[in-house]
């Protein structure tokens, strides 16, 4: 089938109610949580292209920072789009309508997070790529209404910040952010530039956004292993900077709603997700918090696993795959737990099958 087949059923059948598909394409942004192999053709420090990383997924290393599935993965499935969504750098025209992922490891909502690492797309320039996308869809369609339409239909998530915190605001060697800004200021300009990005996203059609918000980077093996005073213990300086931006951001969902007609954004609250998963592991099949399962290595402060280094095992038993990412195991939780709330703490206001469905 040509791309002009392609496209005329991905438009004629999807219907939005009742179809396999709960949604008709689906984009990403985010950093190494979320990339599935934009970082591969960069010049960047932090790669995941090799073995033991995707060792339990379909397609080996792909540039996925973890074992297997990430939680967009793992959200892909749920909503039932198309396969795997393309990565942005190795996407082909058809797979426009499917949805991209723009999500780039070491990026940050600010410009100059991760810098040191060397090669990525920050938040900024990621929609940059999809203002790119839409173009070349619209004048595909050459009818903007119609464009606008079908975007307003498609699942938008975002999982940025974590970077903004690890390699800028708690890496003061190198950056001046934690001299200039208090927490509190911080939280508060990360969240003024992430909205100004999200309206410049809703002026080009998105609608349906979810917003993750950062895990317990405290808890985190990295973190752990140069703060904790045990091992164990999470850092509650770090938890408490960034629960400063998770609160800020599930603000800025109100705030948008109210501003932007017709804009449906929701908060996931990864944070709450991950410390259940920490104070109850068991009940999770999970047996190890505190530490990776792979080997690591240490690339200018990223810590990633070793090359062809045989990892755990027992991955499933692991919250990390890595001493910041987590595995497959922990990400399918997230994902469960984004998709369907468990709770009413998961999701604000509501989850993303219900956002699906609207």
């Amino acid at each position: 089938m040509n791309i002009i087949g392609v496209v005329v059923m991905v438009l004629g059948l999807w219907s939005g109610v009742g179809g396999a598909q709960q949604a008709p394409c689906y984009f990403i942004f985010g950093d190494s949580l979320a990339d599935s192999g934009n970082s591969n053709q960069l010049w960047s420090l932090v790669k995941a292209n090799y073995l033991p990383y995707g060792i339990d997924f379909p397609f080996g290393p792909t540039g996925r920072f973890s074992n297997g599935k990430t939680i967009s993965d793992v959200l892909a499935e749920l909503l039932r789009v198309n396969g795997y969504v393309r990565p942005y750098a190795r996407a082909t025209f058809r797979d426009l309508f499917n949805g991209l992922n723009y999500a780039s490891a070491a990026a940050g909502i600010r410009q100059e997070t991760g810098q040191h690492l060397g090669g990525r797309m920050s938040f900024r320039e990621q929609v940059q790529n999809y203002l790119r996308t839409v173009s070349l869809m619209l004048n595909f369609l050459g009818d903007e209404r119609r464009t606008l339409d079908y975007l307003s239909k498609c699942i938008y998530s975002i999982d940025l910040g974590s970077n903004d915190y690890l390699n800028n605001y708690f890496m003061s060697q190198l950056y001046s952010s934690s001299r200039q800004f208090t927490p509190e200021q911080y939280a508060n300009v990360l969240t003024q530039e992430y909205a100004q990005q999200l309206r410049i996203m809703y002026n080009y059609g998105a609608r349906k956004i979810a917003l993750f918000g950062l895990g317990p980077i405290g808890c985190s093996p990295i973190a752990l292993a140069q703060n904790s005073p045990d091992g164990r213990t999470c850092v509650a300086r770090i938890n408490s900077a960034t629960q400063l931006f998770n609160n800020g951001l599930r603000s800025l969902v109100d705030q948008l709603n109210n501003q932007l007609s017709g804009a449906r954004f929701i908060y996931i609250n990864v944070s709450g997700i991950v410390q259940d998963i920490i104070r109850n592991p068991s009940s999770f099949g999970i047996r190890v918090t505190n530490e990776g399962c792979c080997s690591v290595g240490r690339n200018n402060g990223e810590v990633t696993c070793l090359p062809l280094q045989p990892p755990c095992w027992n991955r499933n038993e692991f919250l990390f795959w890595d001493a910041f990412h987590l595995t497959e195991a922990a990400n399918s939780v997230i994902g469960r737990r984004a998709y369907n709330a468990q709770s009413e703490s998961d999701a604000y206001p509501i989850d993303i099958n219900r956002l699906a469905q609207i």
